[in-house]
C-alpha cells in the first residue's frame, strides 16, 4: 500500500509555508538554519535508536535471565551512544555532564548484567567522543624549581 500523504518534517515544513503564504519570518529562517546545524545529532540520535530497537528483539531463550541481559543491553547501549551524540554536538555543560554520567552508569549496569550471568567484559576501549591516544607522549611541562631562603 502507498502512502498518498506524508506528514512533513523540519524544513520541508517552511518550504511548505513559504509556498503556501509566499512569506517566511525570520524566526522560521532561522530555525530551518538550527535545524539544519542540529542533522548530525538528528541523524546519530535516530541511528542509536533504531540500532536499539533492534537489538531489543531477541527470541526467547527460555532462559529469563539471559534474555533479561540481552534486551537490556542493547537499551543501556543506545543511551551510552545518545550520550555521545549529546556530548559531539551539544553545547549545555549542564546536559553534557549528565550525558558523561549516563555514560559511565550505563556502561557499568551492562558489565554488572553480564557478570551476573558469567559472561566475560569486552575488553576495554576509549570512547568515541574522546581524541585517540597518540603514540607520541606530551611535551613535559616545566615545573617551577621550588627556593628556599634559609
Amino acid at each position: 500500500m502507498q502512502t498518498l500523504f506524508r506528514k512533513p518534517r523540519g524544513a520541508h515544513c517552511a518550504l511548505i509555508a513559504l509556498a503556501l503564504f509566499g512569506t517566511v519570518t525570520v524566526s522560521s529562517a532561522s530555525a530551518v538554519a538550527a535545524e539544519a546545524d542540529e542533522r548530525p545529532f538528528l541523524a546519530e540520535n535516530e541511528a542509536a535508536m533504531n540500532k536499539m530497537m533492534d537489538g531489543m528483539g531477541v527470541r526467547p531463550s527460555g532462559d529469563v535471565d539471559q534474555d533479561f541481559v540481552a534486551m537490556m543491553v542493547p537499551h543501556h547501549q543506545g543511551a551510552i551512544d545518545m550520550a555521545q551524540a549529546e556530548l559531539r554536538h551539544g553545547k549545555n555543560e549542564h546536559l553534557r555532564r549528565i550525558a558523561q554520567e549516563i555514560i559511565v552508569e550505563q556502561q557499568q549496569e551492562i558489565a554488572a548484567m553480564r557478570l551476573a550471568l558469567g559472561q566475560k567484559l569486552p575488553p576495554s576501549v576509549p570512547s568515541p567522543d574522546q581524541p585517540a591516544q597518540t603514540d607520541t607522549p606530551p611535551a613535559p611541562r616545566a615545573v617551577p624549581a621550588i627556593h628556599k631562603d634559609h
